[in-house]
């Protein structure tokens, strides 16, 4: 009797498992154990929010997203982790 062994590649992005503002940075833990962080200036909601808005960031679908409620504001995580800011550096 012969037998195979397929070896099943799996992927999985990276999802949050904390998220935090700091001044007018946000910081997010990965579940693969990175902490990335941007200026909030990167993205156009983000920019004109107070700093007290910016600290009431959730988790949502099982990490995979970033929400702001009070400035109707989502962001996947993958999205950040790639560099797809809505804005220049300035």
């Amino acid at each position: 009797m012969n037998s195979t062994v397929i070896d099943k590649i799996v992927s999985l992005e990276p999802a949050a498992i904390n998220a935090r503002a700091e001044g007018r940075f946000i910081f997010i833990e990965l579940s693969d154990g990175r902490i990335i962080g941007f200026p909030a200036n990167r993205f156009r909601r983000l920019k004109d929010a107070t700093d007290d808005q910016l600290k009431e960031v959730k988790i949502r679908l099982n990490g995979y997203a970033l929400r702001w409620e009070s400035i109707d504001e989502d962001l996947t995580v993958p999205g950040i982790v790639e560099g797809r800011f809505q804005l220049p550096l300035a």
